[in-house]
């Protein structure tokens, strides 16, 4: 049985327990560490946030995550950090504000918004806001407080560190994590960390074509689906594959890693230059702890009908490359799907990167989400939207998907057919409007009934152009 070497806090964790073992469990059962709490068990509450650090140059780089949803197996070499691991003798400063406001009622999920806030402190670039906090701690919830006395404590936290404030210092300095253990904010050996993973022997896996129980890559979705199976079952750790993570530029097109998560994709420069609104829909689609987790490859894999990125993805043009470990093949995503949870993947290959046009000054990308929360909800139905014309309108490129109005993820062929050599204006979205309800075929669940996925079809496909091409339709004329 495989061993797994780590950083437990302050403790050096050497564990046979099965690699598919969630670390949440691991940790409340095998080390009795229970100030990480057990919510929900499908990362969306955040009462088991933990932090992950992993070596990144001279330093460590940390992020908050679900422990619930993350397998033991992936922290070797690696400094998980509890609750338990960022307590002082006295409070700590995100401690003594959550006190200080009232900020915690039954105190279930308090341990999970210590950690994410902590985080926040350590590694949150640029000023400190309000904003900010709030974007560390989107993915907690509580169900006691109504957020005012937890929005309180941030708050005062932003102002002692922010520019005038007595810890602007602290801030401003350019190893943070060195200068919080200075000022007793955080506890000693977080300096000593980086120097004690570099003693532990880096993971390194090869795909090597061997067909295993379950490939677990950020677990996102394999965990809610069948967690109770993995920790007895053969597993591989995707996220020990090198070269497969990580966005670059070649020959005019991106290339993007498989493992790369949601959040590396947000943050990359390039991509925020094709998509610059792409904060925005990164809101609508999960929360910091989940974008730290959840891969694309992961995301194209898992086939859902209502893949958030998937159908992002799908809209911009993009190819997978698939490898077994000795041959390579290329299949247009947009024919990647055969059929509900049916790819046109080989048992043996991996997706192992995501291509797409980088797009001209032309290029206009959206996309649009309903669901019955505002974000961090499932999709009632979500659409990617891609377009390039010329400067007087006419339609050169298009690409459109529809996401939970079909069995897969739905690539809107015949309405793009339809559109390309087309002036952009009223009669032509009209139009579109009409044969993209045409291609589409939803059913009727808890989310919405099969009427209304039709309607959100002809009203999403409007938003893309009226928010794209603002200067040729209008929204009030095309949705009456």
């Amino acid at each position: 049985m495989a061993t797994t070497e780590f950083w437990l806090n302050d403790q050096l964790v050497s564990t046979d327990a099965p690699q598919g073992l969630l670390v949440l469990d691991y940790l409340r059962r095998h080390e009795h560490l229970v100030g990480t709490k057990e919510g929900c068990k499908e990362g969306d509450c955040g009462a088991c946030a933990i932090l992950i650090g992993r070596l990144d140059g001279d330093g460590v780089r940390y992020e908050p995550v679900t422990s619930c949803l993350v397998p033991l197996g992936e922290m070797q070499g690696r400094h998980v950090v509890t609750i338990e691991g960022i307590n002082l003798e006295g409070l700590s400063p995100v401690q003594q504000a959550v006190v200080d406001f009232g900020g915690t009622q039954c105190g279930y999920c308090t341990p999970g918004f210590i950690v994410s806030m902590t985080w926040y402190l350590m590694a949150e670039q640029g000023e400190p806001t309000l904003e900010g906090m709030q974007r560390a701690i989107s993915g907690n919830l509580c169900r006691c407080t109504g957020y005012a006395s937890i929005n309180r404590a941030s708050e005062s936290l932003v102002d002692k560190f922010g520019e005038s404030g007595p810890w602007a210092d602290i801030w401003a300095a350019d190893d943070r994590v060195s200068a919080l253990v200075d000022a007793e904010m955080l506890p000693a050996y977080f300096t000593e960390m980086p120097e004690r993973l570099r003693q532990i022997e880096a993971p390194e896996l090869e795909h090597d074509g061997d067909i295993t129980d379950f490939f677990v890559a950020g677990g996102t979705d394999i965990y809610v689906q069948q967690g109770e199976r993995i920790p007895g079952a053969s597993v591989k750790m995707l996220n020990h594959l090198p070269l497969m993570r990580g966005v670059r530029r070649e020959k005019g097109e991106f290339r993007v890693g498989a493992l790369t998560t949601f959040e590396e994709f947000r943050a990359d420069e390039g991509i925020q230059g094709l998509i610059p609104r792409i904060d925005d829909f990164m809101f609508l689609i999960a929360s910091l702890h989940i974008r730290n987790r959840a891969t694309l490859g992961g995301n194209i894999v898992n086939a859902s009908p209502i893949g958030d990125m998937t159908n992002m993805l799908l809209a911009l043009g993009t190819r997978l490359v698939l490898s077994d470990g000795e041959a390579e093949r290329e299949v247009a995503m947009k024919d990647f799907f055969l059929d509900y949870k049916v790819l046109d993947r080989r048992p043996a290959e991996l997706i192992t990167e995501i291509v797409f046009p980088e797009g001209t000054d032309a290029t206009r990308i959206n996309f649009e989400k309903l669901s019955k929360r505002k974000a961090l909800d499932i999709a009632t139905v979500c659409s990617g939207f891609r377009c390039e014309a010329s400067a007087d309108g006419v339609i050169e490129e298009v690409g459109i998907s529809m996401g939970g109005v079909a069995p897969t993820p739905l690539y809107l062929e015949e309405t793009c057919e339809f559109l390309v050599g087309r002036t952009i204006d009223c009669d032509t979205v009209r139009e579109a409007t009409k044969i993209a309800m045409g291609e589409a075929s939803p059913i009727s669940d808890v989310r919405g009934s099969a009427d209304y996925k039709r309607l959100l079809v002809r009203q999403f496909l409007i938003a893309h152009f009226t928010e794209c091409y603002p200067e040729r339709v209008r929204f009030a004329e095309l949705a009456s």
